[in-house]
């Protein structure tokens, strides 16, 4: 088992509706390392406060409550908190809100630091979210921020909201990306934000496998 400082890691930050999720699964399968969805993290926490009454706007609760939770996630991305695997329940976009407003508490992020930074003492490992180059890991040896404009942002949540038996209504996406961009931009606590040694990849007209071969370049020429 490599150490935290031997392990390679692979950051891959951006806004919601970029590709982040897909890409760094399809590049961790591809390299055969592991994956790390940290969104799917704050998506756990948001699912058991919503179960259990906890308020979304309560920090010291939310902070208490996800120091409490046995999170974790398996090689292939998978959530489990405790034995429960909630990969499949964290996928609304009530949940999907509900986590962005859980993850602008201080303590509910500092609660998730140790789990997920623990995961790279297990060898190399592609991890995705909002502040993985810049706090989780920043220094990883390849940073990359995932962008696209907001109208293709919301028709690919569209879709993904389709496929779940969802007919959801574009503007009302649209107005939701944007309320979501501004509170991860704007939130005290690790904002998003796209730092100079973050290589920008814009996958507005690039499909994934696209993106993918880029990353892979990234990879190769950075760390062999």
């Amino acid at each position: 088992m490599r150490s935290l400082a031997l392990a390679i890691v692979v950051t891959i930050d951006g806004p919601a509706g970029a590709g982040k999720s897909t890409v760094a699964r399809a590049l961790a399968r591809h390299l055969g390392w592991r994956f790390l969805d940290t969104g799917a993290l704050y998506r756990a926490v948001a699912l058991i406060a919503s179960e259990r009454g906890v308020p979304t706007s309560d920090g010291a609760a939310l902070g208490s409550l996800s120091s409490s939770l046995q999170i974790s996630q398996d090689p292939e991305g998978r959530t489990f908190v405790g034995e429960r695997d909630v990969s499949g329940d964290i996928r609304t976009e009530a949940i999907s809100d509900g986590a962005s407003k859980v993850s602008a508490h201080p303590a509910v992020r500092a609660a998730l630091v140790d789990v997920q930074r623990q995961v790279a003492t297990a060898g190399d490992l592609v991890c995705e979210g909002r502040d993985m180059g810049t706090v989780i890991f920043p220094d990883a040896q390849v940073k990359v921020f995932l962008n696209a404009d907001t109208t293709t942002r919301a028709r690919r949540r569209q879709l993904d909201m389709s496929a779940n038996g969802d007919t959801p209504d574009l503007p009302e996406i649209i107005a939701l990306i944007e309320q979501r961009d501004a509170r991860d931009a704007n939130r005290e606590a690790a904002p998003l934000a796209r730092q100079p040694d973050m290589i920008e990849v814009d996958t507005s007209d690039l499909t994934i496998h696209q993106v993918l071969e880029r990353l892979i370049q990234l990879v190769a020429e950075r760390v062999g």
